[in-house]
């Protein structure tokens, strides 16, 4: 059994895996050994990989309190070996996420045009090609900071929250907000799938991260929702370092 540990700066995220099924997963903003005996359920856990984004503190706490659980614990890093190529030029600054994710996607979906949409604190779009190499992306505020930026910016708008309403016109303020920001990210993800379509055949467009829920209906193209697409990358990155398949 893996168990993969997602380290964010808000929340840490953690499933446990079985022949490459996740069972369980929890999410805690402060992990405790508690949570960890929870998700366990007392069964032997053979490795854990974490990655991290946040603070160097707060990877170093977490990883403490899951090496007591677990004898064999990967860093997921810039060095560590992936299933896929990648094409990006600056490999160091690429976030572990981005690349798990799309790990993840070409564990899900091999052999095809890629393009991931992460919606997180940002919003990442992703391609990965059909022979299994990641080619970059972009990056963009999030729909969360959308919101946090034109309330702190301005002296009277108010602070809104995502919506799952749908129109062009806002008749208030509030409505007026928030489909300015969340028709913007829809337009904007509409945009970048119809221009790649051209570019590169059958493309599969995979939704994933926290505000994909508000996306999924609202922009009318085939699309998956694959909530655990970072997790499932990490698990198939652990595996591929623990067996010899990447070894020559």
């Amino acid at each position: 059994m893996n168990l993969i540990v997602d380290i964010g700066n808000t929340l840490v995220k953690l499933a446990v895996f079985e022949n490459g099924e996740m069972l369980r997963q929890c999410v805690a903003e402060r992990l405790e050994c508690k949570d960890l005996e929870a998700l366990t359920r007392g069964e032997r856990i053979d490795r854990a990989i974490v990655e991290s984004t946040a603070s160097c503190e707060k990877t170093v706490r977490v990883r403490s309190i899951i090496e007591d659980y677990v004898g064999e614990v990967l860093e997921f890093t810039p060095s560590t070996p992936v299933p896929i190529g990648n094409a990006y030029r600056s490999p160091e600054t690429l976030g572990r996420d981005r690349l798990a994710a799309a790990v993840g996607a070409v564990t899900m979906h091999p052999g095809q045009n890629i393009l991931v949409v992460d919606f997180g604190t940002a919003v990442t779009i992703d391609l990965i090609t059909a022979d299994g190499i990641f080619r970059g992306g972009c990056i963009s505020p999030g729909v969360r900071m959308r919101f946090r930026a034109l309330h702190d910016y301005t002296a009277r708008l108010p602070l809104c929250d995502p919506s799952m309403g749908e129109g062009e016109v806002g008749g208030t303020t509030v409505e007026a907000l928030e489909l300015g920001v969340m028709n913007s990210v829809a337009f904007e993800i509409e945009g970048y799938i119809e221009r790649l379509s051209r570019e590169f055949d059958e493309l599969c467009v995979i939704f994933t991260g926290g505000d994909a829920k508000f996306f999924v209906k609202r922009i009318k193209n085939t699309i998956f929702a694959e909530c655990n697409l970072v997790f499932t990358g990490l698990d198939r990155i652990l595996e591929y370092n623990v067996r010899e398949e990447n070894l020559d």
